[in-house]
C-alpha cells in the first residue's frame, strides 16, 4: 500500500430517489460486512477515500468537513455505476467524451 490507507469509516451507496440510499457500498472487505445481491436497475455511488498517513479521520466544527487525524494529503474519486442485466454501465466515464 506503500503508506497509504483506505478510509473505512464512510461508504459508498445507493442512488435513487434519495441522493443517500440502501445498500451502503463499502471501500473495504471484512467478515463482518452484509452480502448485498445486487440487481439490474441499481444505481450506485462509489465513493473511495485514500489517505497518504492514517486511515483515521475527523470530523470539523462545521460537523460536515472530515479531515485526516495526522493531518496527511487525502483524496476522494466517485463514480456513478448502473447495474445492468449483463453486467454494469459507469454513468459518470467521460473518457470518451472529446471537447
Amino acid at each position: 500500500a506503500n503508506g497509504f490507507r483506505v478510509v473505512e469509516e464512510f461508504t459508498g451507496h445507493g442512488v435513487g430517489r434519495n441522493l443517500h440510499e440502501e445498500p451502503s457500498v463499502f471501500n473495504s472487505r471484512t467478515k463482518s460486512l452484509p452480502n448485498v445481491k445486487l440487481r439490474a436497475g441499481m444505481t450506485l455511488a462509489i465513493e473511495p477515500i485514500l489517505n497518504a498517513g492514517s486511515r483515521f479521520t475527523r470530523i470539523l466544527s462545521d460537523k460536515w468537513t472530515a479531515v485526516t487525524v495526522d493531518n496527511s494529503l487525502s483524496a476522494q474519486f466517485e463514480h456513478t455505476v448502473l447495474v445492468t442485466n449483463t453486467g454494469y454501465e459507469i454513468l459518470t466515464d467521460r473518457s470518451q467524451i472529446r471537447c
